[in-house]
């Protein structure tokens, strides 16, 4: 499934407010915690930000 910016919104706002519940278009996921939510997040922003926004970044050190 793609997500969307305001897939993230929405689950932002419910972090927010405290709730482990989000509804959208009439389907509602319950999450089991806050720390359940903020590694779907992560995965949510990924997936929108998609691969080229990933770095990486390499460190070479002379004997």
């Amino acid at each position: 499934m793609a997500f969307t910016q305001a897939d993230i919104d929405r689950l932002k706002i419910a972090m927010a407010s405290g709730t482990l519940k989000v509804e959208v278009d009439g389907k509602s996921v319950t999450y089991r915690s806050i720390a359940e939510m903020r590694e779907v997040l992560r995965m949510m922003e990924g997936d929108v930000k998609g691969p080229s926004a990933r770095v990486s970044q390499a460190a070479f050190r002379r004997p």
